[in-house]
């Protein structure tokens, strides 16, 4: 698990009831990484604090780019990422660099 922090929580799809919607700059716990080969990259993330469940169909987890990952954390990231895809350091690393995710700094 890695702590994020919600950077856009704009646009949010109709299926998706508000009570299930992310808010910005509130911190969440990501416990899963869905990832598709390499040429789409890491499509989502699911979080701990909310559950996307039928009823949000056909959303499953968050777009990640509406998250910053705790500099602290991007170990842990990379780990979890490992552990929902079996895939190697180096090609998630480069998923990462190709996600062009927002690293913030710890307050």
């Amino acid at each position: 698990m890695c702590r994020v922090i919600c950077i856009d929580d704009a646009n949010r799809p109709k299926e998706i009831p508000k009570k299930k919607w992310i808010t910005k700059k509130q911190e969440y716990t990501v416990i899963w990484v869905t990832v598709h080969p390499l040429q789409e990259g890491i499509q989502g993330i699911q979080l701990a604090e909310i559950a996307l469940d039928d009823d949000c169909h056909p959303y499953s987890s968050y777009r990640l780019s509406r998250f910053g990952i705790h500099k602290d954390d991007i170990e842990d990231f990379i780990q979890l990422v490992k552990d929902c895809s079996g895939m190697d350091d180096v090609v998630i690393e480069e998923l990462i660099k190709k996600e062009n995710l927002e690293i913030i700094e710890n307050e």
